[in-house]
């Protein structure tokens, strides 16, 4: 860019020089050649003393140039002269004798329409060749020296603001699955940093809580399997205290083979959670329902069987999902069977099946003892039993609407609970149409 300003100027200068020359000679209407045989430096600037200059005749005889010339003259290149023909300047670097590089503009007088002569016009580019060696050497010394600053800076830069990140990081490498309640620091710079350490802080309590649920599940799951474990024990060690009759031996092994069931239900029911929460997907299989909800109205027909209540078939329509069978149909039955079981006698249990734009609802609907609104999403959680349930005779493990939860959440779907207390429930399971 410098190199290409200062030849604009040297040729702008020698423009410039060129137009005096051309204005001083028809001003003054000499002939050529006395023009030519006088001081032509009288009609131009002293600063431009140090340019050479000549004068032409159309047919490119000599008729006049500039002391700074001597015997040299100004070469006249084919271009130059076509150019002037036609009434056109033309700029071009030369080589004098000598060696000297000169920037040389011809321009043509023109008068009546018609060339009468050349103006040549030069300037040594040797001050612009030395201002661009003078740039060249400063700036050969200047790169090494910027450079070196730049990584001083850049490193001073970078390490000062790369400092609290360097803090976060040792106050994260802290925070271990005992101490997950510790929270990172909040500068108040409203800066990425904060945004760092609150999205930090999220993920720890987030693992907090996951932690947490998971010691109250491991620990829920322990207390589960160990009651049926010590019911077993205790009537194995009764039975073999002396000699019981072949009938008492019966009862003890019943009694045991019924804690054994109930245990391979509690380790299934564990088994189906864990996958279905695992977020590892489910077949892909196209699952009618109609004829699933009509299963589940036998079902639940036979559970209710001696308890007064009674289970009816809603509206219908046919309506298909993707998905897995086996488990949709856990889920419905953990449903009726809780309709069934928290309904008093007298009450209904309603199973229906409809459907909306993009998705197939199936509800199950009683009349039962209903759920306080603050325990609406309390319920889904595994092992929870609310005051009202919380007696052993209903049986059950707590976890029928945590799996039917995970399995509508593992089909893309939902479940919505509507419900008050003394007033009956609805479960409404929400899946995407096939």
């Amino acid at each position: 860019m410098l190199a290409w300003t200062l030849h604009q100027d040297v040729d702008a200068s020698l423009l410039a020089v060129a137009q005096v020359i051309v204005n001083t000679g028809s001003a003054r209407r000499d002939p050529l050649a006395a023009f030519a045989r006088e001081t032509l430096s009288d009609v131009l600037p002293p600063e431009v003393t140090e340019k050479f200059f000549q004068l032409l005749e159309p047919g490119g005889k000599l008729a006049g140039r500039s002391p700074s010339l001597r015997n040299r003259s100004l070469p006249l290149s084919p271009e130059a002269r076509a150019n002037a023909a036609h009434g056109h300047r033309t700029f071009e670097t030369v080589m004098l004798p000598g060696g000297d590089r000169v920037r040389v503009l011809t321009l043509p007088i023109v008068e009546a329409g018609q060339p009468t002569s050349l103006v040549q016009v030069g300037l040594g580019l040797d001050r612009v060749e030395a201002a661009l060696g003078r740039f060249w050497k400063i700036v050969l010394a200047l790169v090494p020296l910027g450079g070196a600053l730049a990584a001083v800076g850049g490193a001073f830069v970078a390490r000062a603001a790369l400092a609290p990140v360097d803090e976060l990081s040792r106050r994260a490498r802290r925070v271990t699955a005992e101490a997950l309640g510790q929270r990172l620091p909040i500068r108040g710079a409203d800066d990425e940093i904060d945004y760092l350490a609150e999205t930090l802080n999220g993920m720890l309590a987030r693992l907090e809580e996951t932690f947490g649920q998971m010691r109250r599940f491991t620990a829920d799951a322990a207390h589960e399997l160990r009651t049926p474990l010590t019911a077993l024990k205790g009537s194995m060690e009764v039975a073999l205290r002396a000699p019981r009759h072949e009938e008492e031996y019966r009862q003890v092994i019943a009694a045991g083979l019924e804690e054994t069931n109930r245990l391979i239900r509690l380790a299934e029911d564990l088994l189906l959670l864990s996958r279905s929460s695992a977020g590892s997907g489910v077949p892909a299989r196209r699952v009618e329902l109609e004829p699933l909800v009509l299963e589940m109205l036998e079902l639940g027909s036979r559970l209710a069987r001696g308890t007064g209540v009674g289970v009816l078939l809603g509206e219908v329509a046919p309506a298909a999902v993707m998905g897995d069978a086996a488990a949709l149909r856990r889920a419905l039955l953990n449903l009726v069977e809780n309709a069934v079981k928290y309904t008093p006698a007298g009450g209904t249990v309603t199973l229906s099946l409809s459907r909306e734009p993009g998705y197939a609802l199936v509800a199950v609907a009683d009349t039962g003892i209903g759920i306080d609104p603050g325990d609406a999403e309390r319920i889904f959680q595994p092992f929870l039993r609310l005051d009202a349930a919380r007696s052993r005779e209903t049986g059950g493990s707590g976890l029928g609407l945590a799996i039917a939860r995970s399995v509508a959440v593992a089909h893309g779907g939902r479940i919505d609970v509507e419900s008050r207390p003394k007033a009956g429930s609805r479960f409404v399971l929400r899946l995407p149409a096939a």
